[in-house]
């Protein structure tokens, strides 16, 4: 099995990257592969809504200078994926949110059922609702979390501190041991279980 975890914070080596190496770490000692990715020091546009992608082959973006597609293929071939973000302003960094609006926009439709999570790095304040904005796209991309024993919140601002934060650090590795589990859950169940049962979509707009 293999998991892909972004990184979205600008910071290659900061705080997130902490909370995603310390997640990987935990994934790999129950043999799962993990492959981190990190887009936010990139330069990454943000969605035109052009619809290029709702005719194009494999439904890629029309932007191909930025690690979007490439990244995007990687989360629809693996089975699980992790969204990590530091806090900007009580949300997610520009460029991860151009990343993330690409890429749920092309290819929510493969994500249905793989096991994907979230976590926030923040200085104080600010962080749920950084870690709301990222489960907000799980959500949409009908994939199913794992629990952990509090939210996916980290503190810190200088290199290394969210090491300092315990409770902290004791979540994000309850979170990945969890996700870990319900990873092989899904793998088993697949075997003898078939999918829900799907529909047609219904899109209902309010003004028409």
């Amino acid at each position: 099995m293999r998991v892909i975890l972004i990184n979205g914070s600008p910071r290659v080596s900061g705080n997130t990257s902490l909370a995603l190496d310390t997640m990987a770490g935990e994934l790999k000692k129950e043999e799962i592969e993990t492959e981190i990715v990190h887009v936010g020091g990139q330069l990454i546009h943000g969605c035109i809504a052009c619809g290029y992608c709702e005719t194009s082959k494999d439904h890629r973006c029309v932007f191909k200078d930025d690690p979007v597609n490439e990244t995007a293929e990687k989360m629809r071939q693996a089975d699980g994926f992790i969204l990590g973000a530091p806090t900007y302003y009580a949300g997610i960094a520009g460029t991860m949110k151009s990343f993330l609006d690409r890429v749920f926009y092309t290819s929510s439709s493969y994500f249905s059922y793989k096991v994907a999570s979230a976590v926030a790095v923040v200085r104080r304040t600010g962080g749920l609702d950084t870690l709301h904005q990222l489960q907000n796209y799980l959500a949409l991309g009908e994939t199913v979390t794992p629990s952990s024993q509090y939210w996916m919140v980290g503190y810190g601002t200088d290199k290394g501190e969210l090491a300092q934060d315990g409770e902290g650090m004791q979540t994000i590795r309850k979170h990945a041991r969890a996700f870990a589990w319900l990873l092989k859950v899904i793998d088993s169940g697949k075997q003898s279980i078939p999918l829900p049962q799907e529909e047609d979509r219904v899109i209902t707009n309010f003004i028409r």
